[in-house]
């Protein structure tokens, strides 16, 4: 599948997906909502795809944010014409949130340059985020005259804490690499041409030697349970799932290649082969 606003390349395991309108700062737009959220669909279904790494094209920007080109409506979903949320209520980046929260595989961001706006708040749902040395964020809704989006308001907070989050998201004001760093939302600051082999060095660790579906459970586990009201709803969860890896092709295999001293060769696959309890959340009743 080929796509107007996104390169999608896959190599050893690892899918790089890269934001490209660099001649817009890569930025967002409804072409690319629709395709992102393309593109994290065909990254679940194929299993040659280990981990995800999401990056902009050049070094200038990751995503510049919204594109402006439509001026003071810019926001104004009552000027929605070329998009499928038209009529709707619907916020665009929270679509792409959403659905990156759904992914069963690793997603890194890796954020080159400037990530404003929806540029800064899809991040949010990606399991590490790691920056350029000239990257800058900047959460500017306050600034623009609007709110948090891209369901930012529930993922920020559990990120950097409260206390974090209220100070960039009442200020809007641009910060750096060393703040995002020191305030917890990139793991790790890099040279700008040091940025991608270091993601990408850390999905081959996520890739290699573990087990996929092990791996897409682990993944929901966690970020679901970061709405729960008491740790006996991780409890249901983790039984269910221990039980059913524990029974698998995949736990036999992890054992016994420990026990022979060989790289282990894991065969289950996320798109065929989760346990019938997933997805638990979409059940009225799991106890």
């Amino acid at each position: 599948m080929s796509y107007e606003t996104l390169l999608y390349a896959v190599e050893d395991g690892i899918l790089t997906l890269t934001l490209n309108r660099p001649e817009r700062m890569n930025a967002f737009n409804a072409v690319m909502r629709r395709e992102l959220i393309e593109a994290f669909d065909q990254a679940d279904q194929d299993d040659a795809v280990r981990a995800i790494v999401v990056t902009g094209a050049g070094q200038k920007a990751f995503c510049a944010g919204a594109d402006l080109e439509k001026g003071g409506d810019t926001f104004n979903r009552d000027q929605r014409k070329d998009d499928d949320l038209a009529g709707t209520i619907r916020d665009g980046g929270g679509t792409v949130s959403l659905r990156i929260f759904e992914c069963t595989k690793p997603v890194i961001g890796a954020i080159n340059g400037a990530a404003v706006g929806v540029g800064m708040t899809m991040q949010l749902p990606m399991d590490i985020r790691m920056a350029a040395d000239h990257a800058r964020f900047g959460l500017v809704f306050a600034r623009r005259g609007i709110t948090m989006e891209a369901c930012s308001s529930w993922f920020l907070p559990r990120l950097v804490g409260m206390q974090q989050a209220a100070e960039w998201a009442y200020s809007g004001r641009l910060f750096g690499a060393e703040e995002a760093l020191a305030g917890g939302l990139v793991r790790s600051v890099h040279a700008p041409d040091a940025l991608l082999p270091a993601a990408r060095e850390l999905a081959r660790e996520f890739a290699d030697g573990t087990s996929a579906v092990a791996t897409a459970l682990n993944r929901q586990m966690m970020w679901r349970m970061l709405g729960a009201d008491h740790p006996m709803e991780a409890h249901k969860v983790d039984s269910r799932a221990i039980a059913a890896m524990g029974q698998s092709e995949d736990a036999r295999e992890g054992v016994n290649s420990f026990l022979e001293k060989r790289p282990a060769r894991f065969t289950l696959c996320p798109s065929r082969d989760m346990p019938a309890f997933y997805p638990w959340w979409r059940q009225r009743s799991f106890e």
